[in-house]
C-alpha cells in the first residue's frame, strides 16, 4: 500500500465535497475554523458551495474538485466536508494514475465509502474513514479528535481502537484475525458490487456501519455480500455504528441482532460489535489499508501498522 505523508502543524488541508450538497454555508467556515484550530491551513473547494439538486454541484464539478486537490502540490491532505449522495456518480471521472502519483491523506466517512473502495483498489492508497467537516469544528469533539491526530499526525501504528468509556465493544463470535482494515458503510460497499470498484476483502478485516436502513434492508444488503463472496474472503469483521436501524414496526420485523446471528454466526469468523465507528457523535478514525489484529475474545482491535509515512 501506499501511505500518505505524515501530517504537521502548518500543512495545507483541502475541503471538498464529492457527495451531497452542503445546505448551510457557515458549516465550511465552521470546519475551516476547525481545522486551523489544530494548527493547519487550509484551502476550500468550490463545490462547497455549489448545489445541483441534491449534490454538491454537477459531476463533473466534483470530480474536478477532487483531481486538483490531489494534483496540488502544496495540499497535504483532504477533508470531505460531508457524505450524503453522490460518490459513486464520480468514479469513473478520478485520475488515478495522477491520484497514486501525489498520495494524500484523505478522510471522510458515510457516502465517502466510494471513495475509499476506489482508491483502495486503483491507487493502493492508504486512506482514512473517519470525521468530515461537519465534524471538525472549533468544538471538534475531544475522543474523535484525540484519534484523528493520533492516525494523521504521529506516524505510528494508532494502536488500540478502544471505544469511549460508556460504550462498550462486544465479542460477537469468538476467535483472533488479522489483516489489513478495508470496509465502511454497508449500503455503498453493496452499491459496489457487479462493478470494476467493488470491495475485495481477501484476507482483510472488514468493518461495516450504516444509518437510517430498516433490518429488512440490512439483511437484503449482507445478503448480497454473502451471495458474493465478501463474507466468506474477509479474515475477520467489525461491526460499527448502525444509527436509526430500529425497526418501524417491532413486532414485524427481525431485529439487527438477529439478521447478525442468521447471515455472521454461520460463518464462524472472528467478529466484534458496536466498535464507534460511522454516524454515532464519537467516532474513531480507521486507516483503511493498515494492517490490525482483531482479538474478538478480548473484545480489542488493534493498528499495528503506521498508516503515513
Amino acid at each position: 500500500m501506499i501511505k500518505p505523508k505524515t501530517l504537521k502543524k502548518g500543512d495545507l488541508i483541502g475541503i471538498t465535497a464529492p457527495s451531497g450538497a452542503v445546505e448551510d454555508p457557515s458549516v465550511v467556515y465552521e470546519a475551516e475554523k476547525g481545522l486551523k484550530a489544530l494548527g493547519f491551513e487550509v484551502k476550500i473547494a468550490k463545490s462547497c458551495f455549489q448545489k445541483y439538486g441534491y449534490l454538491a454541484g454537477r459531476d463533473e464539478e466534483r470530480a474536478r474538485d477532487l483531481n486538483r486537490l490531489f494534483q496540488d502540490k502544496d495540499v497535504s491532505g483532504i477533508l470531505c466536508i460531508k457524505g450524503g449522495y453522490g460518490a459513486t456518480r464520480i468514479l469513473d471521472m478520478l485520475d488515478y494514475d495522477m491520484i497514486r502519483e501525489n498520495p494524500k491523506a484523505f478522510i471522510g466517512y458515510s457516502d465517502i465509502t466510494a471513495l475509499h473502495l476506489a482508491f483502495h483498489k486503483y491507487c493502493d492508497l492508504v486512506t482514512f474513514h473517519g470525521p468530515v467537516g461537519y465534524d471538525v469544528t472549533p468544538s471538534f469533539e475531544e475522543y474523535s479528535k484525540s484519534f484523528f491526530l493520533k492516525a494523521l499526525t504521529t506516524g505510528r501504528p494508532v494502536g488500540e481502537l478502544f471505544n469511549p468509556p460508556d460504550r462498550e465493544i462486544r465479542c460477537f463470535y469468538p476467535g483472533k484475525s488479522k489483516g489489513p482494515l478495508i470496509g465502511g458503510n454497508l449500503s455503498l460497499i453493496a452499491a459496489t458490487i457487479g462493478t470494476k470498484y467493488e470491495i475485495d476483502t481477501k484476507g482483510k478485516l472488514l468493518l461495516l456501519e450504516d444509518i437510517d436502513e430498516r433490518p429488512y434492508r440490512v439483511d437484503r444488503m449482507l445478503t448480497q455480500l454473502l451471495m458474493a463472496g465478501k463474507l466468506h474472503d474477509c479474515s475477520g469483521i467489525i461491526l460499527g455504528d448502525w444509527k436509526n436501524c430500529d425497526p418501524e414496526y417491532p413486532e414485524k420485523s427481525l431485529s439487527l441482532t438477529e439478521i447478525f446471528n442468521d447471515i455472521l454466526l454461520p460463518l464462524k469468523k472472528p467478529t466484534l460489535s458496536n466498535l464507534a465507528a460511522g454516524h454515532c457523535t464519537r467516532k474513531l478514525t480507521v486507516p483503511f489499508g493498515a494492517e490490525a489484529v482483531l482479538d474478538a475474545d478480548a473484545g480489542t482491535l488493534t493498528v499495528i501498522e503506521s498508516a503515513t509515512s
